[in-house]
């Protein structure tokens, strides 16, 4: 895999989001420092195994780990997915992580650290919106047996409102769409089978409800996101934040 760097106006963009060190010994250059954990989260490789032009690779994992459980990594993507503007369309939906046998140990225990049992074995769940340009715009982790209405609640409730939400029938609650109706979305989702009393559907707008599933096949490239390794969710949720950065926010 050929290395990755950070352009001169991507790095302009993130630059004033990382924390700021005025005293102290200096620390290794940002650009190249990020550049090296963006690298390693594609190619899916150990982080002993950083090339060297990225610097010292325990520089690399020691940052990624620190600034991913101070929150660096999260307020980034915030930040940089508000300043896209209000969202006209969200699609929702979720898909699961296979998490690797290296990733079981985290402190707190598998639940708390978003693992859990299903028919795929061990796994990890990322609920997620985007908008209709297929950019990543808000999302959760959890365990992968978790149900996807129930998270739905708190993932909108986290999202700027659009005109409509567009989701799957695994979506369809009557909660979920009086939620959507108070906050003055249109929910555009199909009724579920077992329904006596049908809801309207906008077909049309279904159609493009697989801007969300291209966004999760984007985030899957990074290697280190479609196979988990962290143990902890907080690092495997900040790969989600620094992916989605690279690839839609810078």
């Amino acid at each position: 895999m050929t290395e990755f760097w950070l352009s001169d106006e991507q790095f302009s963009r993130l630059k004033p989001l990382l924390p700021n060190k005025p005293r102290g010994v200096p620390r290794v250059d940002d650009r190249r420092v990020i550049s090296g954990i963006v690298h390693v989260l594609m190619s899916g490789g150990r982080w002993a195994d950083a090339p060297a032009a990225y610097g010292p690779r325990k520089t690399l994992y020691n940052r990624w780990v620190r600034w991913a459980k101070a929150g660096v990594w999260r307020r980034a993507f915030e930040e940089l997915a508000a300043s896209g503007g209000p969202p006209a369309e969200l699609m929702l939906d979720s898909t699961w992580a296979k998490a690797h046998r290296s990733a079981a140990g985290g402190k707190g225990g598998p639940l708390a650290n978003a693992i859990g049992r299903s028919r795929g074995g061990r796994t990890t769940k990322l609920h997620a919106l985007v908008d209709q340009r297929g950019r990543l715009i808000a999302f959760i982790v959890t365990a992968g047996q978790r149900g996807d209405a129930p998270v739905a609640h708190d993932l909108i409730a986290m999202s700027p409102a659009a005109k409509t939400l567009a989701a799957d029938r695994a979506y369809d609650s009557d909660a979920l769409r009086h939620q959507l109706l108070a906050r003055g979305m249109r929910p555009v989702i199909p009724n579920a089978p077992y329904r006596k009393r049908l809801h309207p559907f906008d077909s049309e707008a279904y159609k493009r409800r697989n801007l969300v599933e291209r966004a999760f096949c984007r985030l899957k490239d990074f290697r280190r996101i479609a196979t988990r390794y962290d143990k902890l969710a907080c690092t495997y949720a900040a790969a989600v934040c620094l992916a989605a950065i690279v690839i839609w926010w810078l």
